[in-house]
């Protein structure tokens, strides 16, 4: 006896007596109705009026954006699979409206509006903020490393470009020699010029030495603006394929890659303001990040807080600028330790030492001053004691790491009275409570664009990236109004949307 199981419905082989809407098949609560609602309310008129009304009618602009959104959503970024989704998968055709551009069009439009995405994210941040979902009352600032659109294969150092450009310009002249005397070689048997065509590798050859001036050019122009008046060293690096990006990294993974830095409020984890940095490090991204919260919401948020990695004199004076109420953790040898000096053998570190801002010295443990022995151009200073008081000091030992039995130093720069100021500011209690936090507000919110599938760029170039790095901030706003709306935080009527009253 045959087991009954279930039958394919009638309708797979045969049309159904009545029409129906394909979309009837999609949940009635499917997300893809609310993310909807949401890109109706996108304003493109920035992005229409570079249109023509000469020759084909294009793609409406919020349409193609909104397609490049909820595909980020999904963790969909190739143009090939976007397009491959809206023609099969039924919630990408209902946000397409079963009109999807060709995957040229998606990526040439994600290449070429690198500005309206940071406007775009800007509509997402007002919208959250327009809902009740950020209020800015404390917004923590991090950074993450995203991988370029290149490869550490396609690069060289300076002093390879400078030695492949002079070998190429040999080879080239080799071959433009050879080619001279082939066509004297025919004027004498011919007794006519016959003409000479450039032979294959010659036009390779040329090609090639071009592509390693720009990139030589763009290397020297990078290093010149990083550190002027320094010779750059041979082994900077530089990549073919984008010259912008730069080699980060750590534990031994290296890779070309961006520094994307997020301000994240406290309240829903939306992202207030964003930006992509060239830098390997945080130590100059303050500014930049204060002055993109402002720029996307018009104020500045009542608290700040930030890792040690924004722990820098730059940092400090910028935040010393404003009226921001900021927390940055404090490096380990700055921070006071939590065993006495007197009631162990550990070992000295800065924040035993004390600064005189006045006289512009430190006081060790022992009483002995450590005077100002030299001062950079970049404001980096080195402080240094008295051999002979080292050498008789009771915490010698513990202090001195010199092997030649130098002086002890001390390095910082010309914004230690700031660093003094923050070391005391994060020893309060209160100041402990607010910067711990930092690491439930912003830290997870890079897990979660990671998690989604955004790794790397689809783009080249620091603009075009930056573009990319505005529309995937974007989308994590857009996602997380979507979750208020499932928990009721808001609520959507008619493609409207409004705070819940309670």
């Amino acid at each position: 006896m045959s087991i009954p199981f279930k039958k394919r419905p009638i309708e797979f082989n045969q049309r159904q007596l009545f029409p129906s809407n394909i979309f009837d098949l999609l949940a009635s609560d499917h997300e893809c109705y609310l993310y909807n609602d949401i890109f109706q309310q996108l304003d493109t008129s920035s992005v229409e009026r570079t249109f023509s009304r000469i020759g084909q009618n294009a793609y409406h602009p919020r349409s193609i954006v909104s397609i490049l959104i909820y595909s980020y959503s999904q963790g969909i970024f190739s143009s090939r699979q976007i397009e491959k989704r809206c023609n099969e998968d039924l919630s990408f055709m209902y946000i397409s409206g079963m009109n999807c551009p060709n995957f040229r069009v998606l990526s040439d439009f994600r290449k070429d509006n690198a500005v309206f995405f940071h406007e775009c994210f800007k509509q997402s941040v007002l919208l959250a903020m327009e809902l009740g979902l950020a209020s800015l009352g404390h917004v923590s600032l991090d950074g993450s490393k995203f991988k370029a659109n290149t490869s550490k294969h396609k690069a060289m150092s300076h002093k390879r470009l400078e030695e492949k450009e002079k070998e190429l310009m040999e080879e080239i002249e080799a071959l433009i020699q050879k080619a001279d005397k082939c066509d004297e070689d025919e004027d004498k048997e011919y007794k006519e010029k016959t003409g000479y065509e450039i032979p294959e590798d010659l036009k390779f050859k040329e090609i090639r030495l071009a592509k390693i001036k720009v990139a030589k050019e763009a290397l020297e122009k990078r290093e010149k603006e990083l550190n002027p008046g320094k010779e750059i060293e041979g082994k900077k690096q530089i990549s073919f394929a984008d010259t912008d990006a730069r080699i980060m990294g750590k534990n031994g993974n290296f890779d070309y890659q961006y520094n994307g830095q997020i301000s994240v409020d406290k309240d829903n984890q939306i992202i207030v303001g964003q930006h992509l940095s060239p830098n390997a490090n945080d130590k100059n991204e303050i500014k930049p990040a204060i002055e993109n919260i402002q720029e996307t919401t018009g104020t500045l948020p009542a608290k700040l807080s930030a890792d040690n990695g924004y722990m820098s004199g730059k940092n400090l004076e910028t935040l010393a600028s404003t009226d921001l109420d900021a927390y940055v953790a404090t490096n380990k040898g700055e921070k006071k330790h939590k065993i006495p000096l007197d009631e162990s053998n550990r070992q000295l570190i800065k924040a035993d030492f004390i600064y005189n801002e006045q006289d512009d010295c430190f006081t060790c443990p022992g009483g002995h001053t450590l005077i100002l022995k030299s001062t950079s151009k970049e404001g980096q200073k080195i402080y240094q004691g008295s051999s002979n008081n080292c050498a008789e000091c009771e915490y010698q030992t513990r202090c001195c790491k010199s092997t030649k039995g130098q002086a002890r130093t001390i390095n910082t720069d010309d914004k230690e009275p700031l660093r003094k100021q923050m070391n005391e500011k994060m020893e309060e209690e209160a100041s402990k409570e607010i910067y711990k936090k930092r690491k439930v507000i912003v830290e997870p919110v890079f897990g979660q664009i990671k998690n989604t599938g955004f790794r790397g760029f689809s783009v080249r170039g620091y603009e075009k990236a930056s573009g990319e790095f505005s529309l995937v901030c974007a989308v994590h706003n857009f996602k997380k109004i979507m979750k208020a709306i499932f928990k009721g935080v808001v609520r959507s009527e008619s493609g409207k949307l409004e705070p819940m009253v309670v």
